[in-house]
């Protein structure tokens, strides 16, 4: 954590349930394991959390489905937005990185869940990389209009 004390705010891609947690996140972490890279489609989770109640549900509410018989995830029931990860009975709440409206205002401190951790994530640093642009020029796309709320690329 950047020791930030602003409140984080964010939400799903279309904008129907925004939140806001109230001063910075007790602990950023990364997970790796199987449960979460289902739930996210991706190769790991990035959650910034603390006590459930520092979050705020300022538009809409989510929907959420018992992953395991310790957690449960909340997400937009309008696009699908993975927006929350919470065990059963704690009296805390992850927000995920991805829906911060800044997800660069927080940094991961701790990895879980390694023993999932995909083995080319490493190699990162090696990959060819390239700005949005020049995919969508090779790709031939002039022009992308985001539908995602507070957005427009």
């Amino acid at each position: 954590m950047d020791g930030n004390s602003k409140n984080l705010t964010g939400g799903c891609q279309c904008g129907a349930v925004r939140y806001e947690m109230l001063g910075a996140p007790q602990w950023t972490t990364i997970c790796h394991c199987g449960m979460c890279k289902k739930a996210s489609g991706q190769p790991f989770m990035a959650f910034a959390g603390g006590k459930a109640d520092r979050l705020r549900w300022t538009r809409g509410t989510p929907a959420f489905f018992q992953s395991s018989d310790v957690a449960e995830r909340g997400f937009c029931p309008q696009c699908g937005t993975p927006l929350t990860y919470g065990r059963k009975g704690a009296e805390t709440l992850s927000v995920t990185i991805g829906s911060l409206d800044d997800p660069a205002a927080v940094t991961p401190t701790l990895q879980n869940g390694v023993e999932g951790k995909l083995p080319w994530l490493d190699d990162l640093p090696h990959f060819k990389s390239q700005r949005t642009e020049e995919w969508m020029a090779r790709a031939g796309i002039a022009s992308v209009t985001s539908r995602q709320y507070g957005e427009n690329r």
